[in-house]
């Protein structure tokens, strides 16, 4: 949590975007598993809410009236019998005055608070089921008409006030880096021949537990790296083969995400190397081009030439590279964009609608080209935004297939080639930027290894000396 006046100021500012009406935000509930006692833990708290009030705490509603510039938390108080069992907790007023609220009052009356006003409501997009019933309960909107009902003036007042990060939100997510940079450490120097998918992956997962909140997503760990979002399972790490590790924490709040791709066996062979070497200059020629005014999708593509000009040196594709990435002939190999907004969420604000946070009036996503389809980010870019910068490489078997026999692209691909590739796998690296006054810069104060040689380099180092990695130094919970 942040200083009292820093959520009194945003309280305020977002009241001048907003302009009138009153405003409600609803935080989270505990969720169960798979009976009510036996909850989800710990609970994630609402990051709009967690934004402009700053409380954990299950079962609060926040409410901002514009018009007669009023502030209150609804809540009900913890009894002693949920003492017993959670501990002491905070009254609700004395939750609200850590956060500069004035006035408090339980659940019960937030409905008779509400249903009298005559002043426009605002909300969000709610994406629990819980919630959606409660916004029916007290505004009569099904849930199925929510989402087109929520504010729009709310929506891209959110997405303003939280794309532009502040010296302390910086500085927490710097600070998720580094617990990042441990993940990503651990898991390097455990890869070996023979290592269970599960095995490594759970021990990058105990320590964004033990040195964070926890997981900002679930941890992808696969040797099919082909597969975006592939989860670990007990395969065991094979000689030759690629393996992709894309995890990251929650610390203070705030998220990290990073990426690497690592050789089983500890050195890259030459097929892996020239096209690794592809992936690496692309995400770092992002360092080179993003910076204020810059427009996300104009990096994208920047990145996307690059690509097609080093795939087409190697024979992979062919023929003009304009007019190879204006055909979406890339996509084969870069199914989706090269990166989205991060913050308190991992892909920031993407409940609110990627049209309003990753792009905006001037810059509308190509909903029609594959590939383009999945550009999370488009906008220009602002001194102060936080995004991922992740370019890839993937041979996918069915997209070869499926293009192949529909012919597509055929004048930019080599289809005779790519047919030898496709038990490949995929690369991925991924590092987070600060678009910064004159350019950008990567965060975290320590660099996970990613330049070939220290990636190799990983493999002389005995594992016994894991235990020197748990010294964050600098960096605090």
């Amino acid at each position: 949590m942040f200083k009292k006046e820093t959520y009194i100021k945003r309280r305020s500012d977002l009241k001048k975007l907003v302009g009138n009406g009153v405003i409600i935000l609803f935080g989270n509930n505990e969720s169960p598993a798979n009976y009510p006692a036996n909850t989800y833990a710990p609970m994630r708290q609402d990051s709009s809410f967690l934004y402009y009030f700053g409380q954990h705490r299950d079962g609060l509603v926040g409410v901002i009236d514009i018009d007669n510039d009023t502030e209150m938390l609804f809540g009900d108080d913890i009894d002693v019998e949920d003492i017993v069992w959670m501990g002491y907790t905070p009254s609700v007023s004395d939750l609200a005055a850590e956060v500069g609220v004035a006035k408090t009052a339980p659940m019960k009356e937030l409905a008779s608070y509400i249903k009298p006003l005559t002043s426009r409501i605002h909300f969000l997009p709610p994406y629990r089921f819980d919630i959606q019933i409660q916004i029916m309960d007290l505004l009569g909107i099904h849930p199925s008409k929510q989402k087109e009902a929520a504010s729009i003036d709310l929506i891209k007042a959110v997405v303003k006030m939280r794309s532009t990060k502040s010296e302390e939100e910086i500085a927490c997510i710097d600070a998720a880096c580094g617990v990042g940079y441990v993940m990503h450490s651990t898991a390097q120097m455990l890869i070996r021949p023979g290592m269970p998918e599960r095995y490594i992956a759970g021990e990058v997962d105990g320590v964004a537990r033990s040195m964070s909140q926890g997981n900002g997503f679930p941890t992808i760990f696969t040797q099919h790296g082909e597969i975006m979002h592939g989860i670990p399972s007990d395969a065991k790490l094979e000689e030759g083969r690629l393996v992709i590790c894309d995890a990251g924490c929650e610390l203070n709040d705030y998220c990290s995400d990073h990426t690497r791709t690592m050789p089983v066996s500890g050195k890259f062979t030459q097929r892996q190397l020239e096209l690794y070497k592809i992936v690496e200059e692309c995400h770092d020629y992002v360092l080179d081009v993003a910076k204020p005014g810059v427009k996300y999708m104009d990096v994208h593509f920047a990145v996307c030439r690059k690509m097609t000009e080093r795939l087409k040196e190697i024979g992979l594709m062919k023929g003009d590279i304009d007019e190879a990435v204006a055909a979406g002939a890339h996509a084969m190999f870069l199914p989706h964009g090269l990166g989205h907004m991060m913050g308190m969420d991992v892909h920031d604000m993407e409940g609110l609608g990627q049209i309003y946070v990753g792009f905006d009036e001037e810059t509308r996503p190509n909903l029609e080209q594959f590939g383009t389809n999945c550009l999370r980010m488009g906008r220009r870019l602002e001194e102060g935004f936080v995004l991922t910068d992740e370019p890839g490489i993937y041979f996918i078997p069915a997209l070869v297939d499926d293009w192949k026999a529909k012919g597509h692209c055929k004048e930019f691909l080599n289809y005779e080639m790519l047919e030898t590739y496709k038990d490949f796998g995929g690369i991925r690296i991924e590092d987070d930027i600060l678009i910064t006054k004159d350019g950008c810069r990567f965060l975290g104060k320590k660099r996970i290894p990613y330049h070939p040689e220290d990636i190799e380099a990983l493999y002389d180092i005995d594992i016994e000396e894991l235990g020197e990695l748990g010294d964050l130094g600098d960096f605090e919970n």
